[in-house]
C-alpha cells in the first residue's frame, strides 16, 4: 500500500498535527508527505526529517499561498493515482480539502478516524463520541481524515529524505482569496497544548473570565471554553472545545464552570488528566473526571493559582 499524507502548515512551519497524521499512516504502508504552499522551503526541509517517510513531494506556488481548498483538491487529484489512501489530519484545513478530494474522486470520505484496523477498514466516533462505528472502504482510492489526539507524534531525526517538486495545476478561478484576520494569542495552540484551562457559562461574564485566564498565564495553558459560554459572547470563536469546536486531548484538562454537555466530553473526554471544578455535585462532568472539586470556582481557582510558583 502507498499512502499520501497531506501537510498540515502555515507556510512558515510544520503543524504538530502533521506528526500525528504520519504516524497513523505508518500503519497502512509506504508514506510520501504532500507539501503546498507558497514560500515554505523551511517546512519542507522539516518535514524531510520525519522519521518513518518515503520521500517529501513539494508544490511551492503562489497559486497555493493561501491554501483555497478548491485549488489544493485539484493538484491532489493530479498525483492521486499513485496512491491507495490520501491522509488528512481532521483539522479546518484537513476537513475543507479532504471532501472536495473525495468529491473529484468520486470516493467515500473516511473522516475523523481514531483507529486503523486493516487499509480498508477504521474506526470512527459518532453520536458525539457515545458510540464507536467500524467502517470498511472498498474505495480504490480511500480519502480519509485523522483524529490526530487518537495517534501518537511521529518523531523527527537529523537524516533528510529525498524532496521533490511537482507542478501546480492551473488555477480554478473558482475562489477567490479577499484577505484574513487571524486572532493574536501569545498562549499555545489549543489543539497542541499540554495543558488546557477551560471555561463555561458558570463564569457568568466574560470579565470573569480573567480569573481563569491569570491560571493560564502561570501554567503557561491554553484556554478553552464550552459552547455555552462562546454562545453567550463571553469568549471567542477558537476557543471552543467539542463536538462543534475543536478536540483536544492534553496532558492535563482543567474545567471550570462547566457542567459537562455531551458535545463537550467529545471534545475533551481523552485528555490524560482531567480536574473539574463545579458547585454543582451532580454535573455530567464527573463522570470524566479524574479530580473533581464540587466547589464555587471564585474562590478555588485564586487559590490555586497562588499555589503555583
Amino acid at each position: 500500500m502507498k499512502v499520501l499524507a497531506i501537510a498540515d502548515h502555515n507556510n512558515h512551519e510544520l503543524l504538530p498535527a502533521t506528526l500525528h497524521t504520519v504516524n497513523a499512516a505508518k500503519q497502512i504502508g509506504e508514506i510520501d508527505l504532500l507539501i503546498v504552499g507558497h514560500n515554505c522551503q523551511e517546512v519542507i526541509d522539516n518535514a524531510s526529517k520525519i522519521e518513518g517517510i518515503n520521500k517529501v513531494l513539494y508544490c511551492n506556488d503562489s497559486i497555493y499561498e493561501n491554501a483555497i481548498a478548491e485549488n489544493v483538491s485539484f493538484l491532489i487529484k493530479s498525483i492521486a493515482q499513485n496512491y491507495s489512501h490520501i491522509l488528512f489530519s481532521n483539522t479546518a484545513n484537513g476537513k475543507n480539502i479532504a471532501p472536495r478530494l473525495a468529491a473529484l474522486l468520486d470516493v467515500m470520505i473516511v473522516p475523523d478516524i481514531i483507529e486503523i484496523i486493516d487499509e480498508n477498514t477504521f474506526k470512527r466516533p459518532i453520536y458525539a463520541g457515545n458510540a464507536i462505528a467500524t467502517c470498511k472502504s472498498e474505495d480504490i482510492c480511500k480519502v480519509v481524515t485523522v483524529r490526530t489526539t487518537a495517534f501518537e507524534k511521529a518523531s523527527l531525526n537529523e537524516n533528510q529524505v529525498e524532496t521533490v517538486s511537482i507542478n501546480a495545476e492551473k488555477n480554478t478561478d473558482l475562489t477567490k482569496y479577499i484577505n484574513s484576520e487571524l486572532s493574536q494569542n501569545e498562549r499555545p495552540e489549543l489543539t497542541a497544548a499540554d495543558i488546557v484551562v477551560s471555561g463555561g457559562r458558570g463564569l457568568g461574564s466574560a470579565e470573569n473570565f480573567q480569573v481563569l485566564e491569570k491560571l493560564a498565564d502561570k501554567l503557561g495553558a491554553a484556554m478553552g471554553a464550552s459552547r455555552a459560554a462562546v454562545d453567550a459572547g463571553y469568549v471567542p470563536n477558537d476557543w471552543q472545545v467539542g463536538q462543534t469546536g475543536k478536540v483536544v486531548a492534553p496532558n492535563l484538562y482543567i474545567a471550570a464552570g462547566i457542567s459537562g454537555a455531551i458535545q463537550h466530553l467529545a471534545g475533551m473526554k481523552d485528555s490524560k488528566v482531567i480536574v473539574a471544578i463545579n458547585k454543582d455535585e451532580e454535573a455530567p462532568i464527573f463522570t470524566v473526571t479524574d479530580y473533581g472539586l464540587a466547589d464555587d470556582l471564585f474562590k478555588t481557582v485564586p487559590e490555586m493559582e497562588k499555589l503555583i510558583k
